[in-house]
């Protein structure tokens, strides 16, 4: 539903699960059905993305079939927001091309300092580390993650990782930026909704499934391309397929040098950036009840009872509010 908000056809159709009488108002008079994409043969022998399988599910069609471009509608405050986490960046850079780096699927874990992808989906945290150091001292860059993990301090070029728990903020960032580099996950299909670049490593999982191919917009990097098996997500638990995938993304040297030839590519000479960021500024005399009902401003008195033991302002003198 997060994404959802302010879509011109899916808003009002949409409902998150802890709507108040969702049951009793609106499924109880009607069939409720369950789409599971990953059961769709189309899906599993890579001849449909997941949202063709979506449409194949939902809409009983045979097969695959074109689909519109996703959109996300931001409103005015969150394309605000955005881009002042961008301005910000860049002073701080003083680099004016950023560039956002989401380096882990939700399948990621952290125990103590160590970061692994059982399901082989997210950057390995060697290679995106060392990709991260080549591309600092170029453009800006903004981490796009739920868990930190060690970047060498370097004052010259710092890198940033904020903590920004809402997505759409998220997509806000992503279009107020140059170029996205990104695994399988969803980063890259903000990208697309917004009509911005990428560039997307993939390993486990294949790019007829989870990403844009051919689309002029995207550079994929097929890691796993030789030596991946197709997880059966949803459809078995088995975990051979995930053993089998470990090192579906691990790339060597060759590999990340093309991958920051397209980043490059995209993102061209680096600039200087000569802006200037302006802070938001907190006005302290804005309201904040949103009745305005506003009572008269009760303050301590020094030395008095209990019972008279607040005064309030009026006509610019203190006045003794005690009990009857």
């Amino acid at each position: 539903m997060e994404l959802y908000k302010g879509h011109p056809t899916l808003h009002k159709r949409a409902y998150d699960n802890w709507h108040k009488g969702l049951f009793e108002n609106f499924l109880k008079e009607r069939d409720m059905i369950s789409p599971e994409p990953y059961r769709v043969w189309d899906y599993y022998n890579q001849k449909a993305s997941l949202a063709q399988a979506f449409d194949i599910e939902i809409n009983k069609q045979s097969k695959a079939r074109p689909l519109n471009n996703p959109t996300i509608s931001l409103s005015k405050e969150e394309l605000v927001q955005g881009y002042q986490v961008v301005q910000e960046i860049k002073a701080m850079t003083k680099k004016d091309k950023v560039l956002v780096i989401q380096p882990f699927g939700r399948s990621v874990q952290q125990e103590g300092s160590l970061t692994y992808d059982t399901s082989s989906r997210s950057f390995e945290l060697n290679n995106i580390t060392d990709l991260i150091e080549s591309l600092r001292k170029k453009y800006a860059i903004i981490i796009m993650a739920d868990i930190s993990f060690p970047i060498s301090a370097n004052d010259e070029h710092p890198v940033a990782q904020p903590e920004i728990p809402d997505m759409r903020i998220w997509a806000s960032v992503i279009s107020a930026s140059t170029h996205f580099l990104g695994c399988d996950s969803v980063g890259q299909h903000i990208v697309k909704a917004l009509g911005k670049t990428a560039t997307v490593v993939v390993g486990s999982t294949y790019p007829e499934n989870i990403s844009y191919p051919n689309d002029k917009d995207f550079d994929i990097f097929d890691i796993g391309k030789d030596t991946r098996t197709y997880s059966p997500i949803r459809a078995t638990i088995e975990d051979v397929p995930d053993r089998m995938n470990e090192k579906c993304m691990t790339f060597n040297d060759t590999d990340a040098v093309d991958i920051i030839k397209s980043v490059v590519k995209r993102l061209g000479k680096p600039v200087k950036f000569e802006g200037e960021f302006i802070p938001k500024e907190h006005n302290a005399q804005t309201c904040t009840n949103p009745n305005h009902n506003h009572g008269p401003v009760l303050e301590p008195i020094p030395g008095k009872r209990e019972d008279q033991a607040f005064a309030y302002k009026k006509g610019g003198k203190k006045q003794t509010q005690g009990k009857k």
